[in-house]
């Protein structure tokens, strides 16, 4: 009986609150509740990136049940709302789009915020805490293209985890074309956004959360960095919500304090959108996409927990700042023989009991961590690091291993019909179109790329979550 009393109370208050949001969209409420608002807004948030939330699990479906009266009630409160204070062409539309966040699947296990598609603000924060809170990891993806993305998507589909597409520079700039003028980063900007935007478009379809991240940015790339900001907030004005969900900066060969204060500068304005900052410490070996770091001194590779809980105190005095931390434990970029790089997860285990010792939190992973480097770990060690509250794994090596072994396959097995537009075993007229067709191979590649992502979310324990 009392769960039913909270459903029904709860479902009352949705209602209400949807109500009371529509109002608000044609009465412009007071500079004082505005304030009011936010402030409830930036403290609740806050509060839950760093301590998590027990229970949202269990209130999952409660609150998605709540949610669908609230939307209903929103489209009914729409209509009126649109012949008092609407034109004629605005009612049907907000209809519409309350029916479409009606029409969007809810996930049994996942947060109620986590719907399919993009998922930004307190939708990712609340996903990246489920994921700390059942110890597994979301595989962040390096791409090159669509169908490098649409690989992800599908071994997402496939595994039933969330995914994250993630963006370099590098990436960026192949997606709008090598020969498009670059001057300013121009191409590398508009290359990430059309990316960004094509994710959006399709990402739905497949029916799994997917977070839209871009990788390291040194301070030398902080141009690409500021373009999309700027893409950012005109997509928020607009929509709402940021075009990305997150977005790293990796300032690491800079100095500590430089390191905090430029990452806090940054979060501040990133806090305005509702996106969610990535920082480095300590450095991730090896070499990737233009980051050269292969005769870095070994010490660096190994981050201390005093330097952590100052990233700590900093981001996390900015008011809705949220942020994750990549903190170096041995971590190389690319894939060496064994014996060549020696993984010290435990210093992430180390880095939460202090945190947590400075804090007197009861939390035992306060700090959100991310693993660079991931290509080639044990998954000994990738399971450890998860334990220690790693929620992100960067992969790259190995999908692009994956995706060229695929094009690779394709090309062997289908050789003899491959050498000319005219001309196979099969006749020395017979047309050969249908294989060099670049779909065909391109395929190939997506096909091995997703297998090669499946095994990876089963290591990161991402599989059966949603």
């Amino acid at each position: 009986m009392p769960a039913r009393v909270t459903t029904l109370a709860l479902a009352g208050a949705g209602a209400y609150c949807a109500t009371s949001a529509l109002s608000a969209a044609f009465t412009a409420p007071s500079a004082s509740q505005v304030t009011r608002n936010l402030r409830q807004q930036q403290q609740q948030q806050q509060q839950r990136l760093q301590h998590g939330h027990a229970g949202e699990q269990q209130g999952g479906s409660v609150a998605g049940a709540c949610w669908a009266v609230a939307a209903a009630g929103a489209v009914g409160c729409a209509v009126r709302a649109g012949k008092r204070a609407m034109c004629p062409a605005t009612a049907p539309r907000v209809a519409r789009a309350v029916a479409a966040t009606l029409e969007k699947t809810s996930f049994s296990k996942m947060p109620a915020t986590v719907k399919p598609g993009v998922v930004t603000g307190q939708a990712l924060v609340d996903l990246l805490n489920y994921a700390k809170e059942n110890e597994f990891a979301i595989p962040g993806v390096n791409i090159v293209g669509t169908s490098s993305i649409n690989a992800c998507m599908e071994a997402a589909k496939k595994a039933g985890g969330p995914i994250m597409v993630t963006f370099s520079r590098g990436g960026g700039q192949f997606i709008a074309g090598k020969a498009a003028d670059n001057v300013d980063d121009a191409a590398c900007i508009a290359g990430s956004i059309a990316g960004a935007l094509h994710v959006r478009a399709v990402a739905e379809l497949y029916g799994v959360p997917v977070i839209l991240h871009t990788d390291h940015c040194q301070k030398s790339w902080l141009p690409w960095f500021d373009g999309l900001l700027k893409a950012n907030e005109e997509y928020f004005e607009k929509n709402g919500e940021p075009l990305f969900s997150s977005h790293m900066l990796d300032l690491s060969e800079e100095p500590l304090e430089e390191n905090i204060a430029i990452c806090k500068k940054y979060l501040e304005r990133m806090a305005k959108v509702n996106l969610l900052l990535e920082m480095e410490l300590g450095i991730t070996g090896g070499e990737e996409d233009g980051v050269d770091n292969t005769d870095v001194d070994s010490s660096r590779l190994y981050t201390q927990p005093e330097e952590v809980w100052e990233v700590y105190k900093a981001l996390s005095s900015v008011p809705n700042g949220n942020f994750t931390v990549a903190a170096a434990f041995g971590n190389v970029h690319g894939v060496y023989a064994p014996g060549n790089v020696e993984l010290k997860p435990v210093i992430l285990h180390n880095t939460q009991k202090y945190i947590k010792e400075q804090l007197g939190c009861e939390s035992d992973k306060p700090v959100s961590f991310v693993f660079h480097g991931g290509s080639g770990s044990s998954v000994e060690d990738i399971q450890y690091a998860i334990k220690a509250g790693v929620i992100k794994m960067n992969i790259d090596t190995d999908t692009q291993w994956a995706f060229w072994d695929g094009v690779n396959e394709y090309q062997k097995k289908n050789v003899d019909y491959l050498q000319a537009q005219i001309g196979n075993p099969e006749g020395p007229e017979k047309p050969n179109k249908k294989y060099y067709d670049p779909r065909m191979a391109l395929r190939a590649g997506e096909v091995s790329m997703a297998d090669r992502l499946v095994k990876a979310m089963e290591d990161l324990k991402c599989i059966d979550r949603l």
